[in-house]
């Protein structure tokens, strides 16, 4: 199974140079785990909640003069989306991540979460047993 199969493919960005205060409406607005942080549409970094919190809140930072490249995990992994689920889970625990943004040429194309692949799993497990049953009952 390829990773564009099951990304969620409406991921919410956020520029680079903008501010916390923006980030974090963001975040209230869509009602999402993570933003990805885009310079001029090639992802950049991530911002997680944990992010928000630990790196602004908690040492006191502007959210209005904060920027998000300041607060941002910038050391990003990322996944093409017609790369494969497998190597997905493989990058996904090597580094021990739960959200990858997915590429295709460069440009942010969406997001593929853990969720994302355990709810693929139980339906690639429900495909599968389905298929075996008719089978065994065919025959």
């Amino acid at each position: 199974m390829l990773v564009k199969e099951i990304m969620t493919r409406n991921v919410v960005t956020v520029d680079a140079e903008a501010s916390v205060f923006d980030a974090c409406m963001a975040y209230k607005d869509k009602k999402v785990g993570c933003l990805v942080v885009v310079d001029a549409e090639t992802c950049v970094g991530i911002v997680t909640e944990r992010d928000l919190i630990e790196r602004s809140v908690c040492q006191h930072k502007d959210p209005q003069t904060t920027k998000v490249r300041d607060i941002m995990s910038s050391d990003i992994k990322v996944i093409n989306a017609l790369d494969t689920l497998e190597k997905a889970l493989e990058i996904m625990k090597q580094h021990k991540i739960k959200k990858l943004p997915v590429i295709s040429s460069e440009k942010v194309v969406g997001i593929l979460t853990i969720t994302d692949i355990a709810q693929a799993r139980s339906e690639i497990s429900k495909r599968f047993m389905e298929t075996w049953i008719k089978a065994q009952w065919q025959d």
